[in-house]
């Protein structure tokens, strides 16, 4: 169980550390924040009680970590998670649909799969076809442009609400399911 924490940290750590420096001031701070993480883990996924999706519940871990800094510096206002960063609720519910085929998993992927089609099919039809075009089609921006027959900053703009709308649809449910799964841990 050690070498698999291990790995796991070697795995997540830069891209963890990034999530959590978007949202501090301080690069000491990110670093200690990372590093009370990835203790927090390695205590509680144990041989007898596995944490089943790790990268899921680190980043919830940080997220609380992260509330807690800035709890403890009563001078600094709290982050708005997620005001700016497109990919990170995106990149969390791909860990979930990527992960190891179990039973919680596999009904996790299709509860995701289904909510995820559903709020595409409800982006406003410009929006739909530049997400469908450059995360499903993998057009570039320009090429989606050509297509559209829209400026390039036209397509990033409609690109960038469109994410914004799902990570927002998406998000709610996201929270329940990890926190829900968190507190059995």
């Amino acid at each position: 169980m050690a070498n698999k924490t291990a790995e796991l940290f070697l795995s997540l750590k830069q891209r963890l550390l990034r999530f959590i420096r978007a949202k501090v001031n301080l690069l000491e701070d990110a670093e200690d924040i990372l590093q009370e993480v990835f203790y927090q883990f390695a205590r509680v996924n144990t041989l007898a009680d596995p944490v089943e999706n790790a990268a899921a519940w680190l980043y919830r871990a940080a997220r609380n970590k992260i509330i807690d800094h800035y709890k403890k510096k009563k001078d600094e206002p709290l982050p708005v998670l997620y005001e700016d960063e497109d990919e990170y609720v995106l990149d969390e519910i791909a860990d979930i649909i990527n992960a190891k085929e179990t039973p919680e998993t596999e009904y996790l992927r299709s509860l995701f799969m289904e909510e995820i089609q559903n709020a595409i099919n409800d982006l406003p039809e410009e929006q739909r076809e530049v997400f469908v075009m450059t995360e499903l089609f993998d057009f570039s921006v320009k090429e989606a442009a050509e297509e559209t027959h829209a400026p390039v900053n036209t397509v990033l703009s409609r690109k960038h609400y469109a994410v914004k709308f799902l990570r927002g649809r998406l998000q709610e449910l996201y929270f329940d399911v990890i926190g829900n799964r968190n507190n059995k841990n």
